[in-house]
């Protein structure tokens, strides 16, 4: 009987090692998938929904936004902020204080390009396959992106339309117990983009005030 149990035990631990296995290579499987339709465009527009949450703080707001991506240059509008990233630099404009500060484009900075997030995700990131679902009555996986290197944050939460191999919606889990929850509510492949778009021009923002953090 005691033999018995513990090879009973031993094919349950057994198959849920496989199990898991699978359910990894399945997420490398999709993810790979998504990088390489993402980086088959030359540029992406992605129009989504924002919103912050902190139960502690009672934090809940939610705002539209857009993000413009070609190649690792990018302009994302989003909750009264401009941000500008011409592969070198970053430069935050806030509206309502008619502010700007610019700094050196960290090659880490993977939580504001969903782009970074993909490329060499397996160096950055540790995968997990969660669940598979169905959303607005679209087969969808749900994937956990748990950082190798410590971050602000400590987990970004994919949920990935299985057949479109497209990012519905991400979740930024931070250690404040804040969450930051993207949306997206249209994909716009290869709009014409000209590189000036990713290029923060002061004479357009008349008496704004400059930080040079670089």
């Amino acid at each position: 009987m005691k033999r018995l149990t513990l090879i009973t035990l031993s094919v349950i631990l057994l198959s849920s090692i496989t199990v898991k296995a699978q359910l990894d290579k399945n997420a490398n499987t999709l993810l790979d998938a998504v990088s390489v339709k993402t980086k088959s465009y030359s540029t992406l527009k992605i129009d989504f929904i924002y919103k912050m949450e902190n139960k502690e703080k009672k934090i809940n707001e939610t705002k539209g936004g857009s993000l413009v991506m070609k190649g690792d240059k990018y302009k994302l509008e989003i909750s009264g902020r401009l941000i500008f990233c011409d592969g070198k630099s970053v430069t935050t404009y806030l509206k309502t204080e008619n502010e700007a500060t610019i700094s050196a484009n960290q090659s880490d900075d993977d939580a504001v390009n969903p782009t970074k997030i993909l490329n060499n995700y397996s160096k950055n990131f540790k995968p997990k396959y969660i669940k598979d679902a169905t959303e607005g009555g679209k087969a969808v996986a749900i994937i956990d992106m748990t950082p190798i290197k410590a971050k602000s944050y400590y987990k970004i939460r994919l949920t990935i339309d299985k057949a479109n191999k497209q990012i519905v919606n991400s979740i930024v889990y931070d250690k404040n117990n804040s969450t930051f929850t993207y949306t997206v509510n249209k994909y716009t492949p290869n709009p014409a983009v000209d590189d000036s778009k990713f290029i923060f021009k002061k004479a357009d923002y008349p008496g704004v005030n400059v930080e040079d953090l670089r």
